[in-house]
């Protein structure tokens, strides 16, 4: 939608003023609050025209209006553009020397500073599985008997697993193994289908295809993330700042945040994109949900989108605040894993 360079700053004036105040925002407090270098009669006609648009509404009688969704939506569409331009980092509170041993440990501390900057429900998903690649495979001899399989992710994750065989191993065995799974595993997506034709290789000899049919269970790793994958921070805010709204449907968010698996889907749907992703009130399909907006991003390395850091809030929230604090936080996620990677 098409507004005029008055109606863009009168929009984002009642938008940024109801934001601060929960209050409905009037003409005449517009005209002397702002200097929009018109009258309040045309400041009038033009809420009344923004009104017509769908852009704003009536609360109540009052003469004062309130953002729609679509509203909102606009003024967001206008604020992307602008931090896209001229970003505006915020500092956050995330010790990420501290966590750098453990990924977990950094994405639970990010959704925590961001629930504290935004004081809402911050959720990090951890890297998605179906975008990570193998980078890099370790078979090694712990005992005769013993080996013990590495495989090291793109995501910066590690998995590993150590076999008891019946029989005392050949060194050379071992050595074939490793150089083989790297040769032909090396970059393949988990869960793909090239480690079950490296696996399946017809080219490979009956001893040679024993032992790594025995190895096979390290490769079996997770396609997708599960609701386990999801931390959270800052529930409580979210669920208290939405009951002094008086907001119904409560019962049906706090089933999602128990369960997740809503909000896997609507993150699943962020993963696929580049810029910052943007859910506003009913843009969103679960009634629970369409009293909130969403504001996510992606983190990941080498061109990947590997995970998602998202706020979830009121409608009425600080959107240039919470997208600055998103993308901060995603930026540091990626810049992190690019360390660990």
């Amino acid at each position: 939608m098409t507004l005029k360079p008055r109606q863009e700053r009168i929009l984002r004036a009642v938008v940024e003023e109801y934001i601060a105040t929960g209050s409905p925002v009037g003409s005449r407090y517009l005209s002397l609050a702002c200097d929009f270098g018109v009258a309040s009669s045309t400041i009038r006609n033009d809420l009344s025209q923004m009104e017509e648009d769908g852009l704003l509404a009536h609360p109540h009688t009052s003469a004062g209006r309130v953002p729609t969704d679509a509203g909102y939506r606009h003024y967001v569409d206008v604020i992307v553009r602008e931090q896209r331009d001229q970003p505006q980092p915020l500092a956050l509170a995330a010790d990420h020397e501290r966590a750098k041993a453990e990924l977990d440990e950094a994405l639970r501390e990010t959704a925590d500073a961001l629930s504290r900057v935004t004081a809402m429900l911050a959720v990090v998903s951890t890297p998605s599985f179906s975008s990570t690649t193998i980078r890099h495979i370790e078979v090694l001899l712990l005992q005769p008997r013993l080996v013990m399989v590495v495989v090291i992710t793109s995501s910066g994750s590690v998995g590993k697993r150590v076999f008891r065989f019946d029989q005392p191993l050949d060194e050379g065995l071992i050595e074939f193994a490793r150089v083989y799974l790297n040769e032909r595993l090396a970059g393949a997506q988990v869960g793909g289908r090239l480690i079950d034709s490296a696996f399946n290789s017809p080219d490979l000899h009956q001893r040679e295809r024993a032992f790594l049919d025995t190895i096979r269970p390290a490769f079996k790793l997770t396609e997708r993330v599960g609701p386990e994958g999801l931390h959270l921070g800052g529930a409580p805010r979210l669920v208290e700042a939405l009951a002094l709204q008086g907001v119904p449907n409560l019962d049906g968010l706090l089933q999602m945040l128990e369960e997740r698996y809503n909000l896997l889907e609507l993150l699943y749907d962020a993963l696929r994109q580049d810029d910052v992703y943007l859910r506003i009130g009913h843009e969103m399909a679960a009634p629970s949900l369409q009293a909130c907006s969403l504001v996510a991003a992606s983190y990941g390395v080498a061109n990947r989108n590997l995970g998602t850091v998202s706020v979830l809030g009121p409608t009425r929230m600080d959107y240039q605040r919470v997208i600055s604090a998103v993308r901060t936080s995603a930026d540091g996620l990626s810049e992190l894993l690019e360390e660990i990677w």
